[in-house]
């Protein structure tokens, strides 16, 4: 996501607080703690959330929406203007900024209270918000629309908003929007059964929504439907295809919130410049990722996304998450290619296989023994580089779409869980000659040597460099 990027955001706009301190005492009017507030964090909630991670990931942020005539509203405007977001907010006079505070022990929330009005706004900031609207939409590149009930969200602005090439809702009401043929909605669990009208206690949510992914489709009236898990992290609904998984991070200890909103603002932003949605789901899972593990309200910037990106394209965490992925792969009909290797010391040999090797399929994965088994394989003084450096290097090549480590001898339990399409080697070897080759054919994949760029090894390069004269610690003379 390389482009410029305008960017406007309009809806309901609310300052979040956290309040945190020890409790130090009971109370004597009733038997409730006491807690001393040493701390107070202020940042921008609702859609100013939404645009300060816009912001922080590199758009170029216009926001729109009602606030009160009161302090609440004077602290979003300097804190937005900080953040970088230019902030057009629509004063309504004896209206309250909504405000939203949660007073926190540790990591315990002890309580929260909103101070708000959900009435919709008055008639007359409702003309201001939509002529707000009519000049910055032309240029814009891409509308997020944030209707969480507060009332900036009326109809007369729906209509403002209908038939938008580019029109994301994050709404906890959907049907308003259907009309406005939205391109993207991102209801989460509860809002989808509310949408559906169905009842919860469903055992497998990720089922029960992929049974039901056309009637999100049809009662949404979007092109796509993101339906989000929190933990279990999300489904990309798109007609004709089926659902496209993405997988959340362990959650964290402590209290955070709004990380939501940041991944409606990556998923907007992605697709703005041009990805492919399920490029857009992994950019904003990824950057959700970062959010959730800081406390309180929180943005992602662009860099750390593009280094969570670089992470999570490059590194498959465990095996079971890495076989779920490849089961997404597979049911969108892409051949998964499978090799394994020490990759001590990366040399032009093994990059012209590893290329090879993905040109042979869809998805190109590369098991990488541990350090403790490059050591019994290879022996004393292996291996040169750790494995975590091993893994890095081969991430940072555009054609590896996953990294992973064993530390067994051989990769037979990985390939037990990945079932690749092809089985790959390198080698002056014969496929009969691999110990895994049986196993491969058992589960229906095929099994292919490729050889070796000629005098190309990494014992040779590391006996080169190990007979190389050391270099005089004094320099030249």
């Amino acid at each position: 996501m390389d482009r410029d990027i305008q960017a406007v955001v309009v809806g309901d706009v609310m300052l979040d607080s956290w309040l945190r301190g020890p409790v130090k005492r009971i109370a004597q009017e009733a038997p409730v703690p006491v807690v001393s507030v040493e701390a107070t964090e202020d940042a921008p909630g609702g859609a100013g959330n939404t645009a300060a991670n816009l912001a922080a990931l590199g758009a170029r942020v216009r926001l729109i929406g009602p606030v009160g005539d009161d302090a609440c509203a004077e602290q979003l405007a300097t804190a937005l203007s900080l953040l970088g977001v230019d902030a057009r907010m629509v004063t309504v006079p004896g209206r309250r900024t909504p405000h939203k505070q949660r007073l926190m022990v540790g990591e315990q929330l002890i309580a929260r209270y909103d101070e708000e009005d959900r009435d919709p706004i008055p008639a007359a900031a409702e003309a201001r918000v939509i002529e707000e609207l009519r000049e910055s939409l032309p240029g814009a590149d891409v509308v997020i629309a944030c209707d969480y009930g507060a009332g900036g969200c009326t109809d007369a602005v729906r209509r403002a908003l209908a038939g938008l090439p580019l029109l994301v809702v994050d709404a906890h009401a959907i049907t308003p929007w259907r009309t406005c043929a939205p391109a993207v909605v991102l209801p989460n669990y509860g809002e989808v059964l509310q949408l559906l009208g169905e009842d919860g206690g469903h055992d497998d949510r990720v089922r029960f929504l992929t049974e039901r992914s056309g009637r999100l489709l049809a009662e949404s009236g979007a092109r796509m439907v993101v339906t989000t898990l929190d933990g279990e992290g999300t489904l990309l609904h798109q007609e004709g295809r089926p659902p496209y998984r993405t997988y959340a991070e362990p959650a964290p200890d402590h209290m955070t919130t709004g990380a939501g909103d940041t991944y409606t603002a990556a998923f907007a932003l992605w697709l703005a410049g041009g990805a492919a949605p399920e490029q857009a789901a992994q950019a904003a899972q990824a950057a959700a990722g970062v959010v959730v593990r800081r406390p309180g309200t929180a943005t992602c910037t662009r860099q750390e996304l593009l280094r969570a990106l670089h992470r999570e394209d490059g590194r498959a965490q465990t095996p079971e998450r890495l076989a779920a992925r490849l089961d997404e792969h597979r049911r969108r009909g892409q051949r998964i290619v499978f090799t394994n290797g020490c990759f001590d010391v990366l040399h032009r040999g093994h990059v012209t296989y590893l290329e090879r090797a993905a040109r042979l399929g869809d998805v190109l994965v590369v098991a990488v023994n541990s350090d403790a088994s490059t050591a019994r394989l290879k022996g004393p003084g292996r291996p040169i580089n750790s494995c975590e450096d091993r893994m890095s290097v081969l991430a940072a090549l555009g054609y590896v779409d996953y990294v992973i480590s064993f530390e067994e001898d051989t990769p037979e339990r990985l390939l037990r869980m990945v079932r690749p399409d092809l089985y790959v080697k390198g080698g002056d070897y014969t496929p009969e000659m691999l110990q895994e080759a049986p196993l491969v054919r058992a589960m229906g994949g095929e099994v292919r040597v490729l050889d070796y760029v000629s005098d190309r090894s990494t014992t040779a390069i590391i006996e080169r460099v190990r007979s190389l004269p050391e270099e005089d610690p004094a320099g030249p003379s």
